[in-house]
């Protein structure tokens, strides 16, 4: 460690002030501060004394993240696979089939390591664009603006790839990372600033500017003897189904699909959104850490409960033959991305509401609009998206009415002290 450090502080002077490689200092103090704790410290009295720093929170919720990321692989392997598995598989043309073929691992579902890297031959490159390109723009941005390199894309660059389902165009990956990094980010000043979630403003921009590739060609089984081009095959996901004119509860139940296989995560959907119990592990992580506030988490699941049994109400009333409007809550607890958003976009720390009293109100509104924009437009089934950039819009608003109330109320009890 002692060589390594020698070898940093070695050239430092190249990248500081006056120094030939001044503008480049961002690239030199990103590779410092990844390795080791940041070289500038507080000189006088702090208030606030704390051993969380913004790297050590970014690599917390990338590490919350390792469960989703390890079902991410191994379910896009497992759906990919158990497509292949009805198909002549000696007629499959390909860079991921030369590569499968190279490694002599076959196509078999029942194979943890078959799926794993299958799945990593999608996640991978998605992954990888995802933060070349973004890092660039981060970096661009850093250098234009003399600033360091914030740790901020670490998340951003993890999170977008676990949103995407795994057949989109690399090309479209590239276009998104790079409207959510400049648009949702670096306009609004960078990490810390930003008034809406990166990641789900790159999501909303693709679903949006590219509707039928951002939905997924979907892994499925097939019941062809013949598919040669199994990239170009999509199926309905189970939130498909039930939002389907002759959907609904009735739909889901008579599927193959359990609802515990939709808890588990081993159904069609994007890379990382699967599983709820990933979701769940991760949360788990998150507030133990105290990085994630339960508060928000909680607060989104009361209100789609409380707006999902309202509208199981309505159904049951015959006042609606919507089908979504039959979904019970514990069916949409598990159906696309509930969890996700719930756990790793709703509780973004810089686009969410900040004070206690707000984080109630902001979570309990992504609830109720998640539910609202699911059931209530058929067309669309997965509505967290929206809701959450919706809420993100209407979180300072939230904290500056919760922070006047707060004064309003000590004012009157200091009045009535007096």
């Amino acid at each position: 460690m002692k060589f390594l450090r020698n070898l940093l502080d070695k050239p430092k002077g190249l990248f500081e002030k006056g120094g030939k490689l001044e503008k480049l200092y961002p690239f030199y103090e990103a590779a410092d501060t990844f390795l080791f704790t940041p070289g500038e410290v507080t000189e006088n009295c702090s208030h606030v004394r704390d051993g969380i720093d913004l790297k050590r929170a970014m690599i917390t919720v990338v590490m919350a993240l390792t469960p989703c990321i390890l079902m991410a692989l191994y379910n896009t392997g497992l759906q990919a696979n158990l497509a292949l598995s009805k198909v002549d598989t000696s007629l499959l043309v390909g860079w991921r089939y030369d590569i499968l073929a190279s490694l002599g691992i076959g196509y078999d579902p029942a194979s943890i390591i078959a799926n794993m890297v299958h799945g990593a031959l999608y996640f991978f490159p998605v992954f990888l664009v995802c933060n070349i390109v973004g890092g660039f723009w981060e970096s661009l941005f850093a250098v234009v603006r003399k600033h360091e390199i914030n740790e901020g894309f670490l998340v951003t660059g993890m999170l977008f790839p676990l949103i995407l389902p795994a057949s989109i165009p690399l090309w479209q990956v590239a276009v998104g990372i790079s409207f959510g990094v400049v648009i949702g980010k670096e306009v609004f000043g960078g990490t810390g600033k930003n008034i809406l979630n990166p990641a789900l403003t790159a999501r909303v921009f693709l679903f949006f500017a590219y509707p039928m590739q951002i939905t997924g060609e979907i892994w499925v089984p097939v019941e062809s003897s013949i598919l040669a081009a199994v990239d170009g095959f999509s199926g309905a996901t189970a939130l498909a189904v039930a939002a389907a004119p002759q959907g609904g509860l009735a739909a889901l139940q008579g599927m193959s699909t359990s609802w515990m296989d939709s808890f588990l995560g081993f159904v069609p959907g994007s890379m990382g959104e699967t599983s709820t119990l990933a979701c769940l592990l991760g949360a788990g992580f998150l507030i133990m850490s105290g990085i994630g506030s339960w508060r928000i988490m909680l607060a989104t699941a009361i209100g789609m409960v409380a707006t999902s049994l309202a509208f199981n109400a309505l159904h049951n009333a015959g006042m609606t033959e919507n089908p979504m409007f039959s979904l019970t809550p514990q069916w949409h607890f598990v159906l696309g991305s509930f969890a996700f958003a719930t756990v790793f976009m709703a509780t973004d720390p810089v686009s969410a509401a900040m004070t206690p009293t707000g984080k109630w109100i902001y979570g309990f509104g992504i609830g109720c609009i998640g539910i609202i924009v699911r059931s209530a437009n058929p067309a669309y089934p997965e509505g967290w998206m929206l809701a959450i950039l919706f809420m993100n819009v209407f979180a300072p608003l939230i904290d500056y009415f919760v922070m006047n109330a707060n004064i309003k109320r000590r004012t009157r009890r200091y009045e009535l002290a007096q």
